[in-house]
């Protein structure tokens, strides 16, 4: 089993994560952000990919901290686990609604990082959360993960709608690029021959 654990501990933050590539989606992740506990509980859900997040930050300032360093964390992670990415898919993507919101999202495993984002959400906030932290999650994610990550909304009005559609539709894209493609099990998925 492709499995990883990471510890980023800073003055801000005590982060630990640990994931399972070859899983069925398990999950116990405990930040202290109930919204964002939601998200990567669906992020761990819909990619099959099981997780484990134990966090704790500077949350008496606000979320921000705690949010981008998950997401570090968990980039540092899934490298871990790919090892050399010899068999993988590399690429995945996902259109995926959700009631009034519409969110694609293509990624490649490429170990070259960057983000394309296009959300639009019409509140700043979505309970007592920060909607400007689904993208500092995804850029940090994006980053120390080594993926180029576009994310891009068709549709919505409702917030929480379309935060959750962008983990869902990132969690489908992962779930197809980090499997194990049985045509080419014992390949790097480049002509270079490195990932």
């Amino acid at each position: 089993m492709r499995k990883a654990t990471i510890t980023r501990k800073t003055a801000e933050t005590d982060i630990t994560v640990t994931v399972g590539l070859d899983g069925t989606g398990r999950y116990d992740n405990a930040t202290g952000v109930g919204f964002f506990d939601h998200m990567l509980d669906q992020l761990a859900r819909h990619s099959l990919i099981d997780m484990t997040i134990n966090a704790s930050g500077d949350l008496h300032i606000d979320d921000h901290h705690t949010v981008e360093d998950v997401g570090i964390a968990l980039g540092q992670a899934l490298i871990k686990a790919l090892g050399d990415k010899r068999g993988i898919r590399r690429y995945g993507s996902c259109i995926l609604p959700m009631d009034d919101a519409r969110v694609t999202a293509a990624l490649d495993l490429s170990g070259r990082p960057y983000l394309v984002w296009d959300l639009n959400f019409p509140t700043q906030k979505i309970g007592t959360f920060d909607t400007e932290l689904v993208r500092e999650f995804f850029q940090a994610l994006s980053s120390h993960g080594g993926i180029t990550l576009h994310v891009t909304q068709g549709a919505g009005f409702n917030s929480h709608h379309i935060a959750e559609a962008a983990f869902k539709a990132v969690a489908r894209a992962l779930r197809d690029a980090v499997e194990t493609d049985p045509r080419k099990a014992d390949d790097i998925p480049s002509t270079k021959g490195t990932l």
